[in-house]
């Protein structure tokens, strides 16, 4: 009797149909129904009075709550409204007999519930529904609410990750009986989404149900079961902002490092210092994915742009020691001057300081060239001939030093002094003139020696000129390479520019 006692104090407290004015009437009704509805009741069998026939089970679930989906470990954690619905051939009754008594609420454990359980269950502690009442009509139906958290493998695709899309399956079905003992219906075609609670990462689109009929490999029965597709769409501002936009903003930092100047020293720096912040960006997307073949689209982008990087930082090194070409260096191929410094030059806006699209750097004048300093020589001599045919060049005559000048660096006669004396023939005229002048002697010439320095100051000034021009050779062969180098630069720039932004623009289609 204790068990009844307990249920006849369940029914005083949770009450039934209660009609006004006549409450003491109806506690006495709903004890003595109680006591005869459960007199040779056993919860341990199905409740049908032909086993050969299957017993009509609804299924209706209801979302209430996403709690989390972790992608990692596959799980969706739900919180559920299950209802589930009868007819107990032993638990109906007369409701005039009853004083007009429908429906009573008594603890789900005092009568057979249905074994219906999460196919895909996930949860390690194996929870099921909460105990809650059942609600017993007079014609027997038996109708059973209970909530449920539950957790569930779901199988995560994160090929387009951020912008991706989820489908997970809640499959329910009896776990013990088949379709000849438990036939498990749908009772509406969707799950019912009116109560949900909005998720703040997740939008659901829809959550419709199926019912299937599998024959499984341990048994020749059938297994009826209801499926709920879970439909799921991620909100991706989250990840735009603190994943996407950072990277795509990073990424058009890259070609900027050709923009540098080669001397500033930078250049490398620049494209490992980007390199480090996507790895660093890459290692935070790996961390919430699931270990899988499906490589995420913005994990993609990452490697796209890395690798992009790390062929712009090589490309970098190869450009910078084009720049720094020494004076001895190979002059500049004929095709690269024709191709690059005129062409591509001038595609990409590369002058030097002092040119314009418009006015070309004026080019300084060559150095004159050794033959052309020997004939200026020659040409001037022979125009200084005719001009001074009747005129004589300065000579110098060795004079005796006065004995009132100090001696400098020796005695008078290991340094001689010059002063001007008179001509000498032999400077101002050809050979023939020569000859003929040194018939007649001139009285002072006859006794000077003459300082004809001509020979040795040319010399002197074509090896100065040729070492300018040698030094203005390497100076041009240097330039030339630096303008290779600057015009390489600003090609793969625009080249690699295009390449970002086609990137980001293919990620952002994809999302699309």
């Amino acid at each position: 009797m204790g068990r009844f006692g307990s249920c006849l104090l369940s029914l005083g407290l949770l009450g039934t149909c209660v009609w006004p004015g006549s409450s003491g009437a109806q506690g006495k009704f709903a004890y003595k129904l109680l006591k005869d509805l459960f007199a040779n009741y056993s919860n341990a069998l199905r409740p049908v009075e032909d086993t050969d026939l299957a017993l009509n089970v609804t299924l209706q679930i209801t979302l209430s709550q996403i709690i989390d989906m972790d992608e990692r470990n596959q799980i969706l954690t739900a919180y559920l409204w299950i209802r589930q619905v009868w007819v107990d051939a032993y638990l109906s009754w007369d409701k005039g007999d009853y004083d007009g008594i429908d429906t009573i609420r008594i603890p789900s454990s005092y009568v057979w519930r249905p074994d219906i359980v999460l196919y895909n269950n996930a949860d390690d502690q194996f929870t099921g529904s909460m105990e809650t009442n059942v609600v017993i009509r007079y014609d027997g139906q038996v109708m059973w609410d209970s909530p449920a958290i539950t957790k569930s493998s779901c199988k995560v695709d994160v090929s387009y990750f951020p912008f991706d899309g989820q489908q997970c399956r809640l499959t329910f079905g009896s776990w013990t009986y088949n379709g000849n003992q438990i036939d498990l219906l749908n009772g509406l075609a969707t799950g019912d989404l009116t109560d949900f609670v909005e998720n703040v990462e997740w939008e659901v689109l829809g959550m419709p149900a199926k019912r299937n009929v599998i024959i499984y490999g341990c048994c020749s029965e059938p297994y009826p079961d209801v499926t709920y597709t879970l439909l799921l769409k991620r909100r991706a501002s989250f990840y735009i902002f603190n994943l996407l936009l950072p990277c795509v903003m990073i990424s058009f930092l890259a070609p900027l490092g050709f923009y540098l100047p080669a001397d500033s020293g930078e250049k490398v720096s620049l494209g490992v210092t980007v390199l480090l912040a996507l790895t660093v960006f890459q290692l935070l997307v790996a961390e919430s994915m699931p270990p899988s073949e499906n490589v995420p689209l913005i994990g993609k982008y990452y490697i796209a742009t890395m690798t992009m990087i790390t062929a712009s930082t090589a490309l970098t090194i190869f450009i910078m020691n084009v720049h720094h070409c020494g004076p001895g260096a190979k002059p500049v191929p004929r095709w690269a001057k024709k191709f690059i410094l005129q062409y591509m030059a001038r595609l990409f806006f590369v002058y030097e300081v002092g040119e314009s699209c418009t006015s070309p750097r004026r080019q300084l004048d060559p150095l004159p060239t050794g033959q052309g300093v020997n004939g200026r020589a020659a040409q001037a001599e022979q125009k200084a001939q005719f001009q001074e045919e009747d005129s004589d060049l300065t000579c110098w005559e060795k004079s005796p030093q006065p004995e009132s000048l100090p001696q400098r660096l020796g005695s008078p006669s290991d340094q001689p002094d010059w002063k001007e004396t008179g001509t000498c023939p032999s400077l101002a005229y050809g050979p023939a003139r020569r000859k003929a002048e040194e018939g007649r002697q001139h009285p002072l010439c006859a006794r000077s020696p003459c300082l004809c320095h001509h020979a040795s100051l040319l010399r002197n000034v074509e090896y100065i000129a040729s070492s300018f021009r040698g030094q203005r050779a390497a100076q041009k062969r240097t330039g030339e390479w630096k303008k290779v180098a600057k015009v390489m630069d600003r090609i793969f720039m625009w080249i690699f520019f295009i390449m970002v932004f086609f990137m980001s623009m293919l990620v952002m289609g994809k999302a699309m």
